[in-house]
């Protein structure tokens, strides 16, 4: 079995690389790949088209392709062979208001690349029913994201005393002002991974949180930052999918995160669950963590249970069936 892989452009990011590749190195034993990365970045048409022809030079009639993610106008070079479309979630539509730019994108993201793939697979549940609120279609397979084997469980201590809150990510769904509100008073150590705004530094002095930051990390280092930490922080507005939660829960941390979908989902109770648009219940979290420890401890244990259901070597069998049905 032949697979060829397409990914976007690194520049773009490095995030469905890596969930990818913790795929890849456990489907290596079984499949021959092949991985593309697309020449262009931006989303202009002449970036479309150099993309397009790109993977169409690339298309095999003997190999499945299967397009990772955020590049799905790709799909129309593929069509007549094997595909799988990867949908991680439908941002790239609820984030447009201009109506044209948002009928663009849902003909030329959604519409023509579900009618060509054989196979779509959604990263969670969540993905699944709002892409059917969109077509109504039944290629639609959830397939969760696979957790890099490079998170064990390690032991801390938990630091009553001052504890240090891993926030990961700084952008607009990442909830991090409610976060610096939400601690203030409280004794701790904000660890923030992530390029601060301007504006989120201000907050920071207003609040008179105790904190440091840290960008660009290497794999190694994130791995490293969970080590070190006491709680994960995760309260999005949004998230196609929330692997921190499953990081932190893998190395045995306790996690904070939002009682939206598709966190339930992916948390399936062994996290602190918020309103993520309430200061007070996100600042309750962290008062009920630092002072409960049976509380705390019966979540990380139930923690380290959820992450197993994500498992480089679980996610890859489902993956492999799914590709046995288009041989």
């Amino acid at each position: 079995m032949k697979v060829n892989y397409f990914f976007r452009h690194p520049n773009v990011g490095h995030s469905i690389h890596r969930v990818f590749r913790t795929l890849i190195s456990n489907l290596n034993k079984s499949v021959e790949i092949n991985i593309y990365e697309v020449p262009s970045e931006g989303s202009m048409p002449g970036n479309v088209i150099r993309n397009v022809w790109f993977t169409y030079n690339k298309r095999d009639k003997k190999a499945i392709h299967h397009i990772t993610g955020h590049i799905h106008d790709v799909l129309l070079a593929l069509i007549g062979v094997k595909t799988v479309l990867t949908i991680h979630d439908l941002v790239f539509l609820d984030n447009v208001k201009n109506p044209f730019k948002r009928l663009y994108k849902w003909l030329f993201w959604l519409y023509f690349p579900i009618k060509i793939a054989d196979v779509v697979v959604c990263i969670s549940n969540q993905t699944k029913q709002n892409i059917l609120t969109q077509i109504q279609t039944n290629k639609l397979k959830v397939i969760h994201n696979a957790v890099d084997p490079i998170f064990v469980p390690v032991e801390k201590a938990f630091n009553h005393e001052k504890p240090i809150i891993l926030h990961i990510g700084t952008g607009w769904n990442k909830n991090l002002d409610r976060t610096i509100e939400a601690l203030s008073g409280i004794p701790c150590h904000l660890r923030v991974i992530g390029k601060l705004k301007d504006e989120q530094v201000v907050l920071m002095k207003k609040y008179d949180i105790d904190y440091s930051n840290q960008c660009n990390l290497t794999d190694e280092g994130i791995k490293n930052e969970y080590k070190n930490c006491d709680i994960v922080n995760f309260p999005s507005v949004y998230e196609g999918f929330g692997m921190p939660v499953i990081e932190g829960q893998k190395t045995g941390r306790v996690v904070v995160t939002s009682n939206i979908e598709p966190l339930i989902e992916v948390a399936s109770g062994a996290a602190v669950m918020v309103n993520p648009e309430e200061v007070s219940s996100i600042r309750q979290a962290y008062q009920t963590i630092i002072s409960n420890d049976a509380y705390r401890v019966d979540l990380i244990e139930k923690g380290l249970e959820n992450a197993k259901r994500f498992s480089a070597e679980n996610i890859a069998s489902q993956y492999l069936e799914l590709y046995k049905t288009l041989k």
